[in-house]
């Protein structure tokens, strides 16, 4: 048997309500080999029955029980001597992991030589939804960093200002812990873990942290809650003894600290003996607590701070806690998601039209302002209505506008127009160059993109789709492990790497093929826009279920033909888009020009920002509202994409529209059997030139082909069919 990368000690004390979430989140680590130790502390309730049951159901989960009630040190410790990982980590029962936290953890210590590791935590209230935050403050939150043994003292006194480090959960190298000899001290039932840490730094330990929220503490109504007894506080008076001993030697830095911790210890001691005679109402055993500990009548404001909380809260309307709703199917998208203003816009929105329709009720959520760009407000579309609800953060809901509340987007935006005006002016040089915004769906996550999809994502049902490969690492944290959740594809990245010209790179992002099959595996079903992406999936990531959903879109009454002069070109500003139409434009609209001199070419769509000068004859229109009135004017429309995969969305909108439409072997890719008749192919310039030109003279092979057109997105692409394995997955029978 090889051993584990790491072992997982869950001490278990009547736990039976979460003990399963806990270990099925341990075993679903990515990346590492794992060991889950379930040390029963004599429970009272079916934990351990539950225990059993989870060692029996998977080989990398092992049970034990104790003779005597040992606490939660002593439990841990049992774990200790039945480890075999590299890595010894502590899960309570009740808490959950993000499922690359192993991974990404022992990553980091390897490459700092860390003996040991923690991350930040992510603490949220099981019964309020919406209560959620992350653990440390600002000062801890950048970048890997070191904690000595300084800061640890300075940074874990009792009641003091700063988040407590004690609270956090580190991971140790078992190698080193053993041959340390250091154990939990069984006596404390609370504080165990910081004096496992301090003991461990004051022995030599390298202690790394990650900042990035990735444990996953639960708080709820049946928590052991460790109010501070003056029990436990005697307890750890006399550990803190036991720990100056261990600090012998130390430099004077470190010897003060632990003084400044001894003496936030004995006000907390001093506090724990004075309310615990207040409860008992020994006027005489108060007063002799305070006098022996002044300092500890400070920490009244705690409690007091709390009572004037409750009356406050009181006085107020009782908080709306949000009801999990069975039915919310919830989207999550950090595209400038406005209407079908574009293919993978228009795509998302059918989907949630989908799901509508299936007596279901879809949520929008978007985590990140980045989605703003530089355009600091825009208007939201009618089919936007689909959504129940849209939260943007960094956005604010006015009317059918959508408003970013950040000054630097209004700033961005400013600097973005006037550079613009400058440049119209003739002014040259870097600052004024252009400079475009983030392309927000691949985007770097943050801690508070994070933390949002926590708080607002967080019982808004029982299925998650995220919109975009990219978008996965949003899933972990909506802290459901039942939710069944899916990724909307749009596109199969990795197969466009290479595709575009040095300098003129793929303007989302670049994938390797690992890296995408990895991204893909990290959700139960994979939505492929076409028949060749779901072959991938059920190929290269046979673990996720692939649901073929094609784009869903309504079709004319009747072909329309249009006027023969008149060509149309749809796309948002994306690399395959532009670097087509760029192609287009520069080889084969003057051969169109030179066989008919009235023709037009209509560009709709923000990809006409994006063309340096536009020739005689080409007219870039930027968004258009009513694409149904150009599609009926045009008589031709053209997709001469070179680069890119996925279905090109704007192919199935002409074929629904009845237009007749020449376009390149990349616009076919992965439909080439469902469209075979119905759009003309050509795929050099001159070719393609000739095709316009042929169906400009040929009124009724335009007619034809318009026809087949409208006939092929009816057979292939009406609502019922394009959906029916999407719906059915929605429903569970998939």
């Amino acid at each position: 048997m090889n051993r584990p990368s790491i072992s997982f000690a869950i001490a278990n004390f009547n736990g039976e309500r979460f003990l399963r979430d806990a270990v099925e989140s341990a075993l679903a680590q990515r990346g590492v080999g794992v060991e889950v130790l379930i040390v029963d502390d004599r429970s009272t309730d079916g934990s351990w029955a539950l225990a059993q049951r989870l060692a029996a159901e998977d080989n990398r989960v092992r049970a034990f029980q104790l003779a005597e009630n040992a606490g939660p040190g002593g439990a841990r410790n049992h774990a200790i001597d039945e480890a075999q990982g590299s890595w010894l980590a502590v899960l309570d029962g009740d808490d959950l992991l993000h499922p690359d936290r192993s991974r990404r953890l022992i990553e980091e210590a390897i490459r700092a030589d860390a003996t040991m590791v923690a991350d930040d935590l992510l603490v949220f209230d099981h019964d309020r939804p919406d209560a959620v935050d992350g653990h440390l403050d600002a000062r801890r939150r950048s970048g890997g960093q070191w904690i000595t043994l300084r800061d640890y003292l300075d940074e874990t006194l009792m009641y003091g200002g700063r988040p407590n480090l004690g609270f956090l959960k580190p991971m140790f190298r078992l190698d080193w812990l053993r041959g340390s000899g250091i154990r939990y001290d069984a006596r404390l039932r609370i504080a165990e873990d910081d004096d496992v840490v301090l003991r461990a730094l004051a022995a030599g330990a390298r202690y790394r942290l990650v900042p990035r929220p990735m444990y996953f503490y639960r708080k709820h109504g049946s928590s052991i809650s460790h109010r501070l007894s003056p029990a436990n506080a005697d307890k750890m008076l006399a550990a803190a003894d036991r720990q100056r001993a261990v600090l012998t030697g130390q430099a004077p830095a470190v010897q003060a600290a632990w003084r400044r911790k001894y003496a936030a210890l004995r006000r907390a001691w001093g506090f724990a003996r004075f309310v615990d005679a207040l409860k008992r109402r020994d006027a005489s055993g108060a007063a002799r607590a305070a006098l022996a500990t002044p300092g500890a009548l400070l920490l009244l404001r705690q409690p007091i701070a709390a009572v004037l909380g409750r009356m406050r809260a009181r006085a107020l309307p009782e908080p709306k806690v949000r009801e999990a709703d069975p039915k919310a199917v919830l989207f999550i998208s950090r595209q400038r998601l406005m209407g079908a203003t574009n293919g993978s816009s228009a795509y998302l929105l059918g989907l949630a039209r989908a799901a509508r329709e299936a007596g279901l009720v879809p949520h929008l959520l978007q985590p990140s302002p980045v989605l703003f760009g530089r355009v600091p407000f825009f208007r939201l579309r009618p089919e936007m209505e689909v959504f129940e609800t849209i939260q943007v953060r960094g956005g604010r809901r006015i009317g059918g506008m959508l408003v970013a509340s950040r000054p630097a987007i209004f700033a961005g935006a400013a600097h973005g127009v006037a550079t613009r005006l400058l440049r119209r002016l003739g002014a040259t040089g870097a600052w004024v160059a252009e400079r475009k915004a983030p392309y927000a769906i691949a985007a770097p996550w943050t801690r508070d993109d994070l933390l949002y999809v926590a708080r607002h994502g967080r019982g808004m049902g029982r299925v998650a789709i995220a919109d975009y490969v990219f978008q996965t690492e949003a899933l972990p944290y909506l802290l459901d492990p039942a939710m069944r959740t899916a990724i909307v594809m749009h596109d199969l990245f990795s197969a466009r790497a290479g595709q575009f010209d040095k300098g003129k790179g793929d303007s989302v992002a670049a994938l390797d093929q690992a890296t995408e099959i990895d991204l893909l595996g990290r959700a139960d079903a994979v939505l492929a826009i076409q028949a060749t992406e779901a072959q991938f999936v059920a190929a290269y990531v046979p673990e996720t279920l692939p649901v073929l959903v094609p784009m869903a879109i309504d079709s004319v009454a009747e072909p329309q033909p249009g006027d023969p002069d008149i060509l149309l070109f749809v796309g948002s500003n994306t690399a395959p888009n532009v670097h087509g139409l760029q192609w287009f434009v520069d080889s084969v609209w003057p051969a169109v020009r030179a066989a008919a001199p009235r023709s037009r070419l209509l560009v709709a769509g923000t990809v006409g920002s994006a063309i340096a000068g536009a020739p005689e004859g080409v007219e870039l229109l930027g968004l258009v509202d009513d694409l149904a009135a150009l599609y009926r004017q045009a008589g031709i429309v053209v997709s001469p994409l070179l680069h890119g995969s996925g279905l090109k969305i704007k192919l199935v909108e002409a074929l629904a529209h009845g237009k007749a439409s020449v376009v390149t072997a990349t616009t076919l890719q992965g439909v080439e059997t469902l469209v075979a008749g119905a759009v003309a192919q050509a795929d050099d310039a001159d070719a393609f030139a000739q095709a316009i030109a042929g169906l400009q003279r040929d009124p009724d092979g335009r007619a034809a082909l318009a026809a087949a057109a409208l006939a092929a997105a009816r057979r292939h692409f009406g609502a019922e069919a394009a959906t029916a394995d999407f719906r059915a997955w929605l429903g569970g029978s998939a």
